[in-house]
């Protein structure tokens, strides 16, 4: 009780009306300062700003036609092969030749293109329908080469017209010369099964390989152009690889989505 009076007594005092309050130390200002500017930084973002987030899958560059596989209309014994692997042909040429018992028949290409895999050889007994080549359909050595991306059907929707794309491609070494850069001109409205990828692509194992997940949704790359690189095409380095591109090499995609606001994530 004395000790509560001696303080009621001096805060009664006129001696103690002049001295300072301390509202806060300097240390507690400055805490509070950075907090604010922090939080107002943080608003203006989740109202302007936005988070880019890219989808990632198999790719393999192409010409934009793809491929087909030559199947013989005839049964019996090959005597003849006309052609070599990577061999460019016009439409309607010579393959091979099939000795049958009403005589010889000869396999011809129906499309314009290159042969990419020989699956027949001189002296091979073959069913009808059997493969016996596929055929890249392009039609000249200009011809540009487009990258198809093999996206989950269930991420597919969210690629928007004219994506970006940065190609990691198999062959091309990416910490010395970068990515190959593209632009999405087209997505497929239903998921393709392995046949299908298989008949595009003139290879039933890479349709297999990928659909293993499920089937996908292709994409079409557009791969963008370049005067100063050795490829002809722009990569994320200067100058890219010192050598040209081949069709059926393989690539990862990385595709990127819309933009979404974080605001979208906060708000109920």
């Amino acid at each position: 009780m004395q000790f509560r009076q001696q303080a009621l007594a001096r805060l009664q005092s006129p001696e103690e009306l002049d001295l300072p309050v301390r509202f806060a130390r300097p240390q507690g200002w400055l805490v509070l300062s950075v907090t604010v500017i922090a939080m107002a930084a943080a608003s203006v973002w989740a109202l302007t700003g936005s988070v880019t987030s890219s989808v990632q899958a198999p790719a393999i560059l192409t010409y934009g036609q793809g491929s087909y596989i030559l199947q013989s209309p005839v049964a019996g014994q090959v005597t003849a092969v006309f052609v070599r692997e990577g061999e460019r042909l016009p439409a309607d040429s010579p393959v091979l030749k099939v000795r049958t018992p009403d005589g010889d028949q000869v396999v011809r290409t129906l499309q314009a293109g290159r042969i990419t895999a020989l699956a027949a050889s001189a002296g091979q007994i073959i069913a009808t329908g059997a493969d016996v080549a596929a055929v890249e359909k392009v039609h000249g050595a200009g011809s540009p080469l487009y990258a198809t991306v093999y996206v989950p059907a269930q991420k597919a929707a969210g690629i928007p017209a004219h994506a970006s794309v940065d190609l990691t491609v198999q062959s091309v070494p990416s910490q010395e010369y970068g990515v190959l850069r593209g632009e999405v001109t087209r997505v497929d409205r239903s998921a393709q099964s392995p046949r299908q990828i298989a008949a595009f692509l003139g290879d039933a194992q890479l349709g297999e390989e990928f659909s293993r997940d499920g089937r996908p949704v292709a994409v079409t790359v557009k791969l963008k152009r370049s005067s100063r690189t050795e490829s002809g095409y722009a990569w994320s380095s200067a100058e890219g690889p010192p050598f040209e591109l081949t069709s059926m090499t393989l690539a990862t995609g990385s595709i990127r989505l819309a933009d979404r606001r974080p605001v979208d994530w906060l708000l109920p």
